[in-house]
């Protein structure tokens, strides 16, 4: 029998509240599930169903996303954030070391508290994310990112309601990916209805997502590192991890410098160097949304990552 949805969370920050969902018994070990870049939490609800029920499931959303408050006007929605939220959450399931099952946030959160992590699964993702072209690109990237938060606030753009086909295409435009099916899912928890006239009287979606976060890029928000500093990072890690690439998935966070898989494989090549038999790496078939597209292909390799007491998962 499939483990089940058994609770929608609240909580309550100094800006509102961090919203999330949890599977299984809280008496069990606890499993944060993180979301990846304008995703939220229904980003886990195909792939739960498919792992141990001797675990408590807790996906959230990060601030600004899904059902948790925004920030305060003013207040950019940056990687270290995140980070810093994931403390808030973990800070409540400390009866036990968490499990970190992520698209992006987690390995910052394991490098910069190794003690509060177990075990750490990197979906499609980096821990760390990686400037390809070093220490040149370091400063000015943190300068646009400032430039173009502070260009965003001074349009002064409204939040828009259009119908939910408009609402899905543009999603689906941003995120090639995740396919329709799988878009709708997120959008059910990313888009708030109201009533406007779209052409005619109907009920539209306005994106819960702060307007101006939307459309912001990845680099805007991440705290990118060198190659040196990578290295130097994953050292403080204590959790053994798994890597999960899709085979079509991403392997740049800048999206331009895509096609160039080096990077990547100097990520894994590094981990299994610094962390020997506390990393593994496992290629699967599929695109960066392998866990929403096909859960049943990454279902196996998490879940005997996660009862096997070593961490090692079996081979597929």
């Amino acid at each position: 029998m499939a483990i089940s949805l058994i609770s929608k969370l609240k909580l309550a920050v100094p800006w509102g509240h961090i919203a999330a969902r949890a599977w299984g018994s809280h008496q069990a070990a606890p499993v944060l599930c993180l979301h990846g870049w304008l995703d939220n939490a229904n980003s886990f609800d195909r792939l739960i169903p498919l792992l141990p029920k001797d675990f408590y499931y807790v996906a959230m959303d990060f601030g600004g996303h899904g059902l948790s408050s925004h920030y305060s006007p003013g207040f950019p929605y940056y990687h270290q954030n995140f980070v810093s939220e994931v403390r808030r959450v973990a800070a409540g399931e400390q009866e036990t070391e968490p499990v970190c099952l992520s698209v992006g946030v987690g390995g910052g959160f394991s490098c910069i508290f190794p003690e509060m992590v177990d075990k750490l699964v990197l979906l499609d993702s980096s821990p760390l994310a990686l400037d390809t072209n070093e220490i040149d690109n370091l400063l000015t990237c943190k300068r646009r990112a400032i430039e173009h938060v502070l260009q965003v606030e001074a349009s002064r753009k409204p939040a828009q309601a259009v119908s939910p086909e408009e609402m899905l295409q543009g999603f689906l435009k941003n995120n090639s990916h995740v396919g329709e099916a799988c878009g709708k899912h997120l959008l059910q928890r990313g888009t708030t209805q109201s009533w406007v006239s779209i052409h005619s009287s109907a009920w539209g979606l306005v994106a819960r997502i702060h307007w101006g976060f939307l459309s912001l890029q990845p680099e805007h928000c991440f705290d990118f590192v060198s190659r040196e500093l990578f290295v130097h990072y994953i050292k403080n890690l204590q959790a053994q991890v798994l890597l999960i690439k899709a085979t079509e998935g991403y392997y740049a966070i800048r999206r331009e410098n895509d096609g160039n898989r080096e990077p990547m494989m100097f990520v894994s090549s590094s981990l299994k160097s610094v962390l020997k038999e506390r990393f593994q790496y496992v290629e699967v078939p599929g695109n960066h949304y392998i866990h929403m597209n096909q859960p049943q292909q990454v279902a196996g390799v998490i879940s005997s990552f996660l009862q096997n007491k070593e961490g090692t998962p079996a081979p597929l």
